[in-house]
């Protein structure tokens, strides 16, 4: 009998092991003046995403101001609590699910990372009112049972200069939400970022630039992401904790993967391929490592007839050849 019982502890176990965890196949669905309709999910569906980021918007009026405006009648539908709450309630409906990802625009598109303040009074006028944007919604992601609820994006400045206040803040979420936390660090940033033990994926905005060419191959852009790779799978070993890409994506244009990261820039060229090869890469650098939990394509547009195209040359894949790809690699995984 004890033979029998150490035969099937390790038959368990191989079998355990042999498991393929579902990656997390999402799309950051952006917020919008209306609200989501069933036929506007039905077209998520169909690129076989499996998750989706609901992104809730608080604003500062300019990069010194210590206040965060949220949940205004002034604001777009997507953009408040009950906006958020229906979004995720219908996306819930048809077995997508959700991670909450509260984000802050400072006035004319001012980078975040940059949000510093320059007095002490400042400083607390501002945790104030972060822990109030923030706990607003880490609790519309236990009402709705969200699984994964996102701490803050890109805040390098805030997060350097206030650590106590983040150690604090994870703390007042998790007493209020029993879910799975990460915090979306810039694709420079996530190897300072402090409080990595204290969630519990690892996120990055990956916006890694990979490549100097106009239209790289996918093999260059695999060369690319080797000495970015290695760091992040890395890091993950060393915190123990899996990577999860809170946003990728590359625009349709030259040059995409020289600095992914640019959304400012506004010339005409549209390159369809770029984008192709780009997304290819990394889906086959990352989807298949057992480290790595999946991650958010920036951007979908609830309006998705309207949106994207062959003369689009912005971050998002719809109506273009990257929708394929995408469609293709969620549908595999």
């Amino acid at each position: 009998m004890r033979t029998l019982g150490f035969f099937l502890l390790c038959f368990l176990q191989l079998s355990c092991a042999s498991q393929i965890t579902q990656k997390i196949n999402g799309v950051s669905f952006v917020a919008a003046p209306e609200r989501v309709e069933q036929e506007q999910v039905n077209e998520l569906l169909q690129v076989n995403a499996n998750h989706a980021a609901v992104m809730p918007f608080g604003f500062i009026r300019d990069i010194n101001s210590p206040e965060i405006i949220h949940n205004t009648d002034r604001q777009w539908f997507g953009e408040t609590l009950q906006g958020a709450k229906q979004y995720i309630e219908l996306l819930k409906q048809n077995g997508v699910e959700i991670m909450i990802k509260p984000q802050i625009w400072i006035w004319r598109g001012e980078f975040t990372g940059t949000l510093k303040m320059k007095s002490e009074n400042d400083w607390k006028i501002l945790e104030g009112s972060y822990d109030d944007f923030i706990l607003t919604y880490a609790r519309l992601a236990e009402e709705t049972k969200a699984p994964i609820f996102c701490i803050g994006t890109e805040l390098e400045q805030f997060v350097k200069n206030r650590p106590a206040y983040w150690k604090g803040l994870i703390k007042k979420i998790r007493a209020v939400y029993k879910g799975k936390l990460t915090y979306a660090a810039n694709w420079d940033e996530y190897p300072r970022t402090t409080f990595w033990e204290d969630l519990d994926f690892i996120g990055i905005d990956a916006y890694f630039p990979l490549s100097d060419a106009r239209t790289p191959s996918v093999e260059q852009l695999q060369e690319g992401w080797q000495p970015w790779k290695e760091k992040i799978e890395a890091l993950s070993k060393a915190r123990n904790k899996p990577v999860l890409f809170t946003e990728f994506g590359y625009r349709s244009m030259d040059y995409t993967a020289k600095k992914p990261w640019l959304v400012d820039q506004n010339d005409d060229n549209v390159n369809l391929e770029a984008q192709v090869n780009a997304k290819k890469a990394i889906f086959a650098e990352f989807w298949t490592e057992d480290w790595f939990a999946g991650g958010y394509v920036w951007k979908w547009f609830i309006n998705h007839k309207k949106s994207g195209g062959d003369k689009d040359n912005r971050f998002t894949p719809q109506n273009k050849p990257a929708q394929k790809v995408i469609s293709e690699v969620y549908k595999a995984h």
